[in-house]
C-alpha cells in the first residue's frame, strides 16, 4: 500500500477547519470562514495563500480569464471552500479537479462549512 500523499498536512488542514467550524458554527457566508481560516492559520505558522492567481492555457495561449483558488497550503494542497447546506457534490469535485490540474498541485481539499457537522472531501489528481 502506497503512503498517503501530503496525510499529515491535510491532517492540519482539516483540524484548522474543525476548529474554525467549532467556534462559528454553520450559517454564515463562504468570506466568514475565509476570514477565520488565514487567523487560525497564521496562529499555526501555516504556510497559506489566499486566492492565488493561476492562468489556464488553451493550446499554448494563456486566456483572458483566470482562476483564483480559495486557498493553497504549503504551496502543494489546494484548499476549496463551500458554505452550502447541502452535501458535496460532483459539480464541486470536477470543479476542484480543474483547479488540480491548472495548478499542478497534486492533492485538492474541498470543505464545507455548511452543515451542522464540518464536512470534507480529499482529492487526488
Amino acid at each position: 500500500m502506497s503512503e498517503f500523499l501530503f496525510k499529515q498536512e491535510t491532517y492540519e488542514i482539516i483540524g484548522l477547519c474543525m476548529e474554525v467550524h467549532r467556534i462559528l458554527g454553520n450559517g454564515f457566508s463562504e468570506i466568514v470562514y475565509k476570514d477565520a481560516m488565514v487567523i487560525e492559520a497564521k496562529l499555526r505558522e501555516f504556510a497559506i495563500e489566499r486566492e492565488k492567481k493561476y492562468e489556464i492555457v488553451y493550446k499554448e495561449k494563456i486566456l483572458p480569464h483566470h482562476f483564483f483558488a480559495d486557498f493553497v497550503f504549503f504551496d502543494e494542497i489546494i484548499v476549496e471552500i463551500k458554505a452550502i447546506d447541502k452535501e458535496i457534490n460532483d459539480e464541486h469535485i470536477a470543479q476542484t479537479l480543474n483547479y488540480l490540474k491548472i495548478s499542478d498541485c497534486r492533492v485538492g481539499l474541498i470543505i464545507n462549512f455548511g452543515r451542522k457537522s464540518l464536512e470534507y472531501k480529499r482529492l487526488i489528481f
